[in-house]
């Protein structure tokens, strides 16, 4: 009998390679998950794999770079292994649309932020036209999270509750690739969350590019809090997290909800980008160095023990010594646990690319260089106040590069801080809970090197040990899909 298109895709294997932000690593948990549905395996040596799909990200300056030399890398391959197929998508895919198959011929499907859930559909029709499909769409066709997703953690969940973003920082591409703000309904929303806690997860992040502007769309300025709340009704949900808020839209409805919903953690990202007020307008970023410090002096009156993270962009167009001195005075002011740190790169389409006043790069290293350091002087003075703490660690995968080596193991405290954890006589697994004692801090983690206090078995833990992952269905609404278990004749395998 003769192959359908569909069988021979059933033993096709893929690999997803992801780049930026969480809300890319969890759209590759879409993509692997449609992947899946439409018969693909994840294939057991990424480098042999039939279809492999660069999921990208546009933010940095070198992003271009780095994805056209990884392509190059696999041209080779593909000379080898004509049936091989590659795949872009993500944000410099909907940026750089017909172009990377013009930079790159190589290439097989282009595919845009809007439409994850075409993936199959155009590797299929690549595969029968011999020819790339670049597909890009304005808007989404529907929400992602309706989509299959194959979770890659057994105790821990992202959890979409917007996409897009309504904001025009001067220096961001991300509204251009993603669009405007849209909202899931809080009902699908801990729909989605209880699923995932069936399934054994514990903890959950909920994800948007402002989550606190969080019902914007449907007229609820205070949805956000009330989300957070309705978090702590869902049973076996240990913790809830999120990222990232704006400072704008930060309200004090969301600091009650957090100090007194029981698993939500003490922990807050938000990004500062600058402590300038001058920078700050110059950014288009609608707060000041007062209302930023304020809402910190706020969440600090609530919960003592809140652990504040944020960004800080280094040598954005314009910025003087006293700018960058204002900013440095934030972080004295601030102490955070850890910043994600960033030297101001041009990004092609926003408007800080064209503005004057481009500082040299001496001068952005030189103000890099004095802002690390502050950080970690303070990011370890900050753990040293843990040494003797009790902390609760949810045990992970990885977190740890020295492990193997030291005999310990890793996971992330309730408020967020990695902690290195000697085992001794116990056993746990990914996705257990384990009470320790803190007995040394550097400036980016603890060490608990005593014998724990208490281990508990988890049915996250359990899943772990089974080698299973939460593998959410989706409704993929108006999609166009090849779909197992049901095949289609060979004629129909790219009739759309």
């Amino acid at each position: 009998m003769a192959m359908t298109s569909q069988t021979q895709s059933a033993a096709r294997t893929y690999d997803v390679r992801t780049y930026g932000c969480q809300m890319n690593v969890h759209d590759s948990e879409r993509i692997s998950g449609l992947m899946e549905d439409a018969g693909y395996v994840r294939a057991a040596d990424p480098e042999a794999a039939d279809v492999v799909v660069f999921n990208t990200c546009a933010v940095r300056e070198n992003a271009d770079n780095r994805l056209y030399g990884n392509l190059g890398h696999l041209r080779p391959t593909k000379v080898k292994n004509p049936d091989m197929q590659i795949a872009v998508g993500g944000c410099l895919a909907q940026k750089d649309r017909g172009d990377i198959v013009k930079k790159a011929p190589w290439v097989d499907v282009v595919f845009g932020t809007h439409n994850i859930g075409s993936l199959p559909a155009l590797l299929e029709r690549a595969r029968h036209n011999q020819e790339a499909e670049v597909e890009i769409l304005e808007s989404l066709e529907v929400f992602p999270s309706t989509l299959p997703t194959k979770r890659e953690s057994t105790y821990a969940g992202w959890v979409s509750i917007s996409v897009g973003c309504n904001n025009t920082c001067t220096f961001c591409i991300v509204p251009s690739l993603r669009g405007k703000e849209k909202d899931r309904r809080p009902g699908e929303i801990l729909a989605e969350v209880e699923a995932l806690t069936k399934e054994g997860v514990l903890e959950v992040t909920l994800l948007g590019q402002n989550v606190n502007s969080y019902g914007v769309e449907f007229g609820d300025r205070l949805a956000f809090g009330k989300l957070l709340r309705a978090t702590g009704e869902i049973e076996g949900l240990e913790r809830v997290r999120f990222t990232s808020p704006h400072p704008k839209d930060f309200t004090d409805d969301v600091i009650a909800a957090m100090a007194e919903t029981p698993n939500v953690c003490h922990s807050l990202h938000m990004p500062l980008q600058s402590g300038s007020d001058r920078v700050l307008k110059a950014m288009r970023r609608s707060y000041r160095q007062e209302k930023y410090l304020g809402i910190i002096e706020k969440v600090r009156a609530a919960m003592p023990d809140a652990a504040i993270t944020t960004d800080i962009i280094v040598g954005f167009p314009g910025e003087t010594e006293e700018d960058f001195e204002q900013t440095l005075e934030v972080v004295r002011q601030a102490r955070f646990s850890s910043a994600f740190t960033f030297q101001y790169s041009k990004r092609p389409g926003t408007p800080a690319a064209v503005m004057d006043e481009q500082l040299p790069k001496a001068v952005v290293q030189e103000r890099y260089v004095r802002l690390v350091d502050l950080l970690e002087e303070i990011t370890w003075a900050e753990n040293k106040r843990l040494v003797g703490e009790k902390v609760e660690v949810l045990v992970a995968v990885g977190e740890g590069r020295k492990d193997e080596r030291t005999g310990r193991m890793s996971g992330r405290a309730r408020d967020g801080r990695l902690v290195h954890f000697a085992t001794g006589d116990l056993a746990p697994r990914p996705g257990d809970i384990v009470e320790t004692v803190v007995t040394y801090a550097a400036p980016h983690h603890l060490n608990a090197d005593g014998a724990p206090l208490s281990h508990r078995r988890t049915r996250a833990g359990d899943a772990f040990e089974a080698g299973r992952t939460p593998k959410l269905k989706g409704v993929s609404l108006g999609l166009p899909t090849i779909g197992a278990p049901a095949p289609l004749p060979a004629t129909q395998g790219c009739a759309l």
